[in-house]
């Protein structure tokens, strides 16, 4: 069988293991997706969001974004993806996704790091990842960047710092001529 066979068939596979089509959740109007796409795949983060402290353009120290650190998993909690800076998604057949944020909202909790949505720029190898144009990063908890009992200044200069975060991951595709 070739590639576009296996992905067919694991995509077929996931979606008859459900009760139907992945419901899309209910998120913030700038975080819904383009109409047409579906949920493929939903995973449950947890892991660590880093950070550096580092000079901004105005010489001011910041903790600033390095990237995440993540295992994602399925309803069953087994690992299906890993999920680094990028941000890049990988699953475990070898496909990967590469996104970039065009819209966030506030987390409902006030110690969270917001939600997103964001849209696929690339992909690598071939897969359930493969398809996928939208990504929405919801339900988090944690994952900010450390607060003022951890200064950032210039004796912290290049100092990591890792935040503990989780959120709910879904990733969707064009709807396919001839579903639904």
């Amino acid at each position: 069988m070739n590639k576009i066979c296996l992905t067919i068939a694991a995509i077929g596979v996931m979606f008859a293991a459900q009760e139907g089509p992945i419901a899309q959740p209910d998120v913030p109007g700038p975080l819904k997706v383009p109409p047409g796409e579906e949920v493929v795949l939903v995973g449950h983060a947890t892991g660590v969001q880093i950070y550096v402290c580092q000079a901004g353009v105005d010489k001011k120290f910041v903790w600033a974004l390095r990237g995440p650190e993540a295992e994602l998993t399925d309803t069953a909690g087994k690992k299906i993806i890993h999920h680094f800076a990028g941000p890049t998604w990988q699953h475990v057949d070898g496909s990967q996704v590469t996104g970039k944020m065009d819209a966030k909202a506030d987390a409902p909790k006030p110690d969270a790091i917001p939600w997103l949505r964001l849209t696929a720029t690339s992909h690598v190898g071939e897969g359930i990842l493969s398809p996928v144009t939208t990504i929405q990063r919801i339900h988090t908890e944690g994952g900010l960047p450390p607060d003022a009992r951890f200064p950032c200044d210039a004796s912290a200069n290049g100092k990591e710092s890792r935040s503990a975060y989780s959120a709910d991951y879904y990733f969707y595709s064009k709807q396919i001529k001839g579903n639904k």
